[in-house]
This record gives structure tokens, sequence and C-alpha cells, in this order.
């Protein structure tokens, strides 16, 4: 693939079969670094960890991990392990490569608990094939969680970035070919297509895991899937 400028001048991958635009290490690389600071997604994401890890001790893999900001939230019984496009600074735990156009691999490793925040929106018509990836990565019995956009909300803000919007109906049938979806629920309701910022309605929308007929497909801002592998599905079935 062909790499250009685009009109802000970050670079990109131009894929000619499907006219997909995916940006480069060097948008990354700066893109990252407004992630330091972890925002409302990424603590809910935090507290979902918490809740399943318990005290056991497990292994994560943070896939597009960027500044590995969620390393600073969760248990230190979880061990953190990230991978992404642009990695800054040197940690044994932490792997740069390109996750969407090379396969998500971490060396031999399996972990118990896969996340993938903020990363499908970008992956084009790689969706499919990073779903497989993924749930060869997830040990016997681990989970897989996974953000995505609202684009059916009352009035969606679309990044111009972004090289997968789909409805949350197509991400969630795709997402089904690998896993089975325990829970599915909103990282907040919002009236306005972002993630709260006032204090109490922070508050009340961190703890609130809700879905609620007829609101939620309209004002849901995110959602996260809390999945199973297939195979564990199977035989727990038995």
């Amino acid at each position: 693939m062909d790499e250009a400028p685009d009109n802000n001048g970050s670079r990109v991958d131009d894929a000619p079969a499907t006219g997909m635009r995916y940006y480069a290490r060097d948008f990354w690389s700066d893109e990252n670094l407004k992630y330091v600071e972890p925002h409302f997604r990424m603590l809910k994401s935090a507290r979902v960890i918490t809740r399943l890890a318990g005290n056991r001790e497990l292994s994560l893999l943070d896939v597009g991990c960027g500044p590995a900001t969620l390393k600073r939230l969760i248990p230190p019984t979880v061990r953190y392990h990230g991978i992404d496009i642009a990695i800054h600074g040197q940690d044994p735990n932490l792997r740069e490569a390109d996750i969407v156009k090379s396969p998500i691999t971490f060396g031999d490793q399996h972990f118990d608990i896969v996340i993938a925040q903020g990363f499908f929106e970008y992956v084009g018509d790689y969706e499919a094939q990073k779903f497989d990836e993924i749930a060869q990565l997830l040990a016997p019995g681990g989970t897989f969680i996974v953000s995505y956009v609202n684009f059916g909300h009352r009035r969606p803000e679309i990044y111009e970035r972004y090289s997968n919007v789909r409805s949350i109906e197509e991400f969630r049938d795709d997402l089904r070919r690998n896993f089975t979806i325990r829970q599915c629920l909103p990282t907040s309701h919002n009236w306005a297509h972002h993630e709260p910022t006032q204090t109490l309605v922070r508050a009340g929308n961190m703890r609130m895991n809700l879905n609620v007929p007829l609101l939620t497909p309209w004002l849901a801002v995110q959602y996260l899937f809390i999945c199973s592998g297939r195979d564990d599905a199977r035989k727990e079935m038995r």
C-alpha cells in the first residue's frame, strides 16, 4: 500500500481496492498523546476490568493501547501488556506493530482479558479479520472487552478519520461470529454525542450499567461489549 499525506499533513495508507484510508504511525504517535490522561470511557473500562479480576492474578492485552494509560488504572494483580502502531518509551510488555494491516499477536502468549477501546472505528474492511485474530489470543475462559461508538445516537458526531462506521446491530452481528456476548452496556447516556463532563452526570453514568428501552439506543454515546470465546460458551452448554 502506498502512503500519501492527507489534507492536514498526516501520513495515511491508501487501500486501492476499497478506497479505505488508514492512518500511519506518524499520525498516531501524536494522536495517542491526547490520551495520556484517562478519559471517561477508559475509567469505566478500568472499573469493568477491576470487577472481573477480583483478587485473581490475570494477564491482559490492551489492543491499540496508545500511551498505555489503562495500566495505571487496573489492579496490580492484572499483568498488563499493550500493542499499538505507535509505542512511546521502552517496556518489555509493550509491542509496536501496525495492528490493522498486520496480525494482532504477542509472541505465543494468550491472555485472560483482551480489551480494544477506540480501535474498531478505524479498521475499515478489516473488522472481521481482527475479531478472528483476537479470538485466537484469548486463553480458555478468557474475556474480550470491546468498545464501539453508537452511530445511532440522536445526533451522532462522526469523526472524519473513522474508516468503519456501522450500526450497533451490524457490529454486534460481526462480533457474534467469534464471541458470545455476555453483556452490552452503554458507557454513558448524554444528550450530546460525547461523554459527559459535569461531575454529577459523570458519577451517575459511571455506575449505570443498564440498557433502558428506547432511551439507550437514542442517547448512548458508546457501548462496551463484554464477551466470551465461542468455544467456552459451547462447553458451558454441554
